[in-house]
């Protein structure tokens, strides 16, 4: 079985979208586009996990710090911390878990 979707290039910036593009028992992946100026409201993660910003420029907020993250750049973070993300630009990224 193979596959090639458009998903993720025609997810569409309208302040936050999520599509989940993966989801088996070990692994999921979710899209995420982020408008310019747009919030991903605080949340914690199920388990630990990998951000992969694919455009744009968010920040991504934890503990206290801000981490500035642009495309093709990876950021990893730990299950159950409470987290939320702004964008600087509009900006679409991958989260791995």
């Amino acid at each position: 079985m193979y596959t090639i979707s458009d998903e993720i290039k025609n997810q569409e910036y309208n302040k936050l979208q999520v599509n989940k593009l993966v989801k088996t028992d070990a692994l999921e992946i979710l899209n995420i586009s982020l408008e310019k100026d747009a919030i991903f409201p605080e949340h914690t993660a199920p388990t630990d996990a990998q951000l992969i910003v694919l455009e744009g420029r968010i920040i991504f907020h934890i503990n206290g710090k801000s981490y500035f993250i642009s495309g093709h750049q990876h950021f990893s973070f730990p299950k159950n911390v409470p987290h939320w993300v702004s964008a600087e630009e509009n900006s679409k990224f991958l989260i791995i878990r």
